[in-house]
């Protein structure tokens, strides 16, 4: 098939209004919220019952902490059910022995797991187990006071918020990420960071946070935002929000240290115009000093990921063919395909350029 009827094939799930303005994204509505016993015992648990009655959603109270009713006839039915459900539950004892997540953090911890974009590329893909419902973590009060135990004592540390979900798309309905930049806000050894696609960040603005939460925005290409990441604001809307959340307080922003998580990055036909494009619409809304920092993340998958995302969306334009890549191992011999080492050399010298030249005194945190 011509690359370029491939290109205007769009995966159904996938499709999103993307316009050359800020506006008119709507939030995302489960067609069912269903509620565990356990999470019901929760205060955080009940409070989000109460939000998401106000909404008027569908809800559900189980009467056994088991998630049923996901599965249908094929694997693309399942994907279409479980991405239209939220399950309110309690994270499991393993979920407070927190794993370090280098290069991104000291540690993560997780609000929730799963997410309601449909990012045709999608990390979570082999990452999760079972079909991909969301679920919310009623017992959070619990999560976050089970961070101090990691706490140094005499430098900060860091932890990520945002690796198996994306906080802010479920905002509306929890109001979790909320209470969480407010714990941190009190503890001065510990910074929070989250990355999201979302620009619903008007219930962040006016919160204390001391400084200790940086808010991410990932970014791409408008040409792969269009057609791979289905479901999320534009990236004018993102721009715009990271903005807004970087402008200082006396100026009606968040006042809040920002990063842009640039992901992932991919060599599509006319990629340098495309990016210098994405770099300049940062530059003119980021025309104020500010704390920010860059990761620069290229694209990667693994045997696994690709047959999961290739049942998700069978019509997919994201290549992912592997006799144009390099293999990659981990320590536990796991394959994940990366771009060649001169492709790389050569994306890495232009993001770098683009960024020290235009931002001089943002910090690059790590290329991958």
């Amino acid at each position: 098939m011509e690359l370029l009827t491939v290109l205007e094939q769009i995966d159904e799930e996938a499709k999103v209004l993307q316009t050359a303005t800020p506006k008119g994204f709507r939030l995302w509505m489960p067609k069912r919220v269903v509620f565990t016993p356990d999470a019901m015992n929760e205060p955080y648990g009940q409070q989000i019952y109460e939000r998401a009655k106000a909404l008027d959603l569908n809800v559900e109270l189980l009467k056994n902490n088991r998630i049923t009713g996901l599965r249908g006839a094929t694997e693309r039915e399942t994907y279409k059910i479980a991405k239209n459900t939220l399950a309110i539950v309690n994270a499991p004892q393993s979920a407070f022995n927190l794993r370090p997540i280098p290069p991104s953090a000291d540690w993560q911890f997780h609000l929730a797991e799963g997410c309601p974009a449909h990012c045709q590329y999608c990390y979570l893909a082999g990452s999760l187990q079972g079909p991909p419902a969301i679920r919310v973590f009623a017992n959070l009060p619990s999560i976050l006071q089970n961070t101090v135990k990691y706490e140094r004592l005499s430098q900060v540390t860091s932890y990520e918020a945002s690796c198996y979900t994306d906080p802010l798309s479920l905002e509306h309905i929890t109001g979790g990420l909320a209470e969480t930049i407010k714990f941190f806000a009190d503890r001065p050894m510990s910074h929070l960071r989250f990355v999201t696609k979302f620009d619903a960040v008007d219930s962040l603005i006016d919160l204390e946070h001391n400084g200790h939460t940086r808010f991410r925005c990932s970014l791409n290409a408008d040409a792969v935002a269009r057609r791979l990441e289905g479901g999320t604001p534009n990236v004018a809307a993102r721009i715009q929000a990271l903005r807004k959340m970087a402008l200082p307080k006396q100026q009606g922003g968040g006042g809040y240290p920002i990063g842009v998580v640039l992901a992932p990055i991919m060599p599509i036909p006319g990629w340098e115009e495309a990016y210098s494009d994405l770099f300049d619409q940062l530059q003119q809304n980021l025309d104020f000093s500010c704390d920010l920092t860059f990761e620069l993340i290229s694209h990667r998958f693994t045997p696994g990921s690709k047959d999961i995302l290739l049942n998700w969306y069978p019509n997919t334009s994201l290549d992912m063919d592997e006799a144009t890549r390099s293999t990659k191992r981990n320590k536990f011999g796991g394959i994940k395909y990366v771009y060649g080492k001169e492709q790389m050399q050569r994306l890495k010298g232009f993001f770098e350029y683009q960024i020290q030249t235009r931002f001089p005194e943002a910090k690059i945190l790590y290329w991958t």
